[in-house]
């Protein structure tokens, strides 16, 4: 059975918290569209005297009429005349009980991108019309760097919130409730196409496969899920066009500032604004070996971090010709020769996400401070060459450092995975002479019954989905 609502145990922890106490409460949520913010709301006010009121962008006399339609809606009352969003609290205060009261303004944003003076308007509200009483007024929205903005030091309502909480995208096991009857192969599949948004999660059918959904709904025009990424960048930014160029340069392996400039036909010097409003969204995230102490390192890469976008922009958006052609199946056969990498590329995802719940119940040899990968270079012969490690946790503290790697693929991991691990683990600049070393291996097929003798921690598909379910 799918569930429209999942976890969200310290958001709602974080507004029960303020609801009990006494006096006004001016709580900012937001974050990036379709993660669910709505639906927290509506958990959170179950049960509770409350109005909830949904903007629009047709400008604030209109959105002022309709908030107070909706509030004598509420009290079964005749909607009064009014003018403003003064008005309109006015009359809210005179009838809404003296106990607590919740008065909730979904997508405040579109307000203030219609209104810039909104703010100003509130604060207004907020030190006239609201003061001393116990009114909740939460502010919801999706534009992040609207809200953000908000937040800051120089808006009207800077000092005026009393709690504010971003509402980020959901963990992987969280994730995994919304589709129960997959096993977990089959989820970290789909999970490598929708992600952890809610709204995508719920698109997808768990009464067939992976490709299945991606068939019927992704590919082809009609299907919310096929326009989503561009109606997202247009929503959000103002150069859409250019944002959709740096995020499929990303997507298609280029992952460094001079890289994204030449692909994008674009100055090196101009990129790093795009890269930081990407980052905002949680649609990029710069990394960086986790081993680098320098902040400003030239090592840093750009990384898509929204497997939906990843997805989209590897497979959706080159394959368009085909699917507005009509060739539906020749996309899907592309999507399907490349499907399995890219799926080992999440599943290194998953593992650290895996690696993490078990760090905060001592489930691991030692408690890492830090998790990521690590990438760095050799020469062998004269030649330069690559290397990299899946997954690396350490704790500075204690010099305790672990390496894994992670394999999704049919046949069962054996000692020369290990073996080649631990020689790269040599190649790490860490501490090499005072460390202590650990090994992980996670594989989606097993392991070779000789790695069992060796003295590494291993993880297939059984253990991982024991423990998640557990937590």
């Amino acid at each position: 059975m799918i569930r429209e609502f999942v976890n969200r145990k310290e958001e709602l922890e974080f507004l029960e918290r303020e609801f009990k106490d006494d006096g006004l409460k001016v709580i900012i949520l937001y974050g990036r569209r379709r993660v669910g913010k709505t639906e927290l709301i509506n958990q959170f006010c179950k049960g509770k005297p409350h109005i909830y009121f949904l903007a629009d962008k047709r400008g604030t006399r209109i959105n002022a009429r309709e908030f107070a339609a909706n509030a004598a809606r509420y009290f079964n009352d005749i909607t009064p005349a009014v003018r403003n969003f003064d008005d309109a609290c006015i009359y809210i205060l005179k009838r809404a009980a003296t106990g607590r009261f919740i008065v909730t303004i979904d997508e405040f944003s579109y307000l203030v991108e219609k209104d810039d003076s909104i703010p100003s308007v509130f604060q207004k509200i907020v030190d006239v019309h609201l003061k001393g009483t116990n009114i909740y007024l939460i502010l919801n929205g999706s534009s992040i760097s609207m809200m953000e903005g908000i937040l800051g030091y120089k808006s009207p309502l800077y000092g005026r919130r009393t709690g504010q909480w971003k509402v980020t995208p959901l963990k992987f096991k969280d994730s995994w409730s919304f589709l129960p009857r997959y096993t977990l192969e089959e989820f970290i599949e789909a999970f490598s196409v929708v992600g952890n948004i809610p709204a995508y999660l719920l698109r997808f059918d768990d009464s067939v496969d992976t490709f299945a959904n991606i068939e019927r709904k992704i590919l082809g025009k009609g299907n919310p899920l096929y326009d989503e990424v561009e109606f997202i960048l247009r929503a959000e930014l103002r150069e859409p066009s250019v944002y959709m160029s740096v995020v499929a340069a990303i997507a298609d392996g280029v992952t460094k500032v001079t890289g994204i400039a030449n692909r994008c036909y674009m100055n090196a010097k101009d990129i790093p604004k795009y890269l930081q409003v990407l980052q905002r969204l949680h649609l990029v995230q710069r990394v960086v070996p986790v081993t680098e102490r320098n902040p400003k390192t030239k090592k840093a890469i750009y990384q898509i971090s929204d497997n939906f976008f990843r997805f989209w922009f590897r497979f959706v958006y080159p394959n368009r010709s085909d699917v507005e052609g009509g060739e539906v199946q020749r996309a899907l056969t592309k999507i399907r020769e490349e499907f399995k990498p890219y799926v080992g590329m999440i599943f290194e995802q998953v593992c650290r996400e895996f690696l993490d719940e078990l760090n905060h119940r001592t489930g691991l040899p030692f408690h890492f401070t830090k998790i990521g990968n690590w990438w760095g270079h050799f020469r062998e012969d004269g030649v330069r060459k690559e290397i990299e490690i899946d997954i690396v946790t350490l704790n500075e503290d204690t010099r305790d450092i672990l390496f894994a790697e992670c394999k999704w693929q049919n046949k069962k991991v054996g000692i020369n995975t290990y073996n080649k691990l631990r020689e790269k683990s040599k190649l790490v600049e860490w501490h090499n002479d005072k460390r202590r070393e650990y090994f992980a291996l996670f594989s989606k097929a097993g392991f070779a019954p000789e790695l069992k003798k060796e003295d590494v921690i291993l993880f297939d598909l059984k253990d991982m989905e024991k423990h998640l379910k557990s937590y």
